[in-house]
Parts: structure tokens; sequence; C-alpha cells
């Protein structure tokens, strides 16, 4: 995704962050220490130039990047795709839910009491058994 971004035009990682979290109207945005060492590993690979020392360096794609980018276009697309906001779609309940478990999972993390997070825990390990037997049917 950040080859993808990168293919549109230069940015730093936080303008990559911004650019995820507008692209998926909010419901991503993936932490610094996801995207600084991604943009490092396709740095090492060649795919991208950048960084520095400078906070705020821009990346931009190499010209390897460039074709990388072109030769998996399908590939990049698809992945925007299942992610909501990818592509406009009609409003899913399911992901809409989902949505608003991680946001409750998410004050759980910083705000709950050990009691609270521990029977948290014991309800949302119950929702994954109940979820895997309706697969199971």
């Amino acid at each position: 995704m950040l080859l993808s971004l990168l293919s549109q035009a230069p940015s730093n990682g936080y303008g990559l962050i911004r650019s995820i979290s507008e692209r998926t109207e909010g419901r991503w945005r993936p932490s610094p220490g996801s995207v600084y060492p991604t943009l490092q590993q396709l740095a090492d690979e060649g795919l991208v130039t950048g960084g520095g020392d400078a906070r705020g360096s821009e990346y931009a794609l190499t010209e390897q990047g460039r074709a990388y980018v072109e030769e998996h276009q399908d590939e990049l697309d698809a992945a925007w795709g299942g992610l909501p906001g990818g592509e406009p779609v009609e409003e899913d309940p399911f992901w809409t839910s989902v949505m608003k478990l991680a946001k409750a999972v998410r004050q759980f993390s910083s705000d709950a009491t050990p009691e609270q997070r521990a029977t948290a825990a014991d309800q949302m390990d119950a929702l994954r058994k109940t979820l895997y037997g309706m697969l199971a049917e």
C-alpha cells in the first residue's frame, strides 16, 4: 500500500499514515512503528529512496520501485479493495460492528482496570469460539 501511495506522489511517513487514514475513512490508521520499518525495508530492497536522518524526510519510488508498481498494479489495487474505504461500497454492518469493537478494545487497553480487562478477555474468547462454531455449521 505504501508503494501504491508513493506512486502517486513522494511523501514522508506521517503523510503516508494520514493518506491511509483518509483513504480508509479513518477506519485504519497504521502506527509509525509499523510504517517506518516498512519504509526502511522498501529502501533496503531498492524500491524507495529517502528517509535519511532528518525528521519529515520524503520517500519516493526508485525506477525499480516504479517498475514493481507497474508489474503488480492489480495486486496493489486488490489490497486496497479489501479495506473499508478502499473503494466506494455500500456500508457493511459487519465491518461497522468490527470497527466499533476495535474502538472499545483500544479504550480498554488504557482505561480499564485489570479486573475489567480479564472479564473482557473472557468475553472476547467466548465470542471467538462462537464465531468459529458458526463457520463450522
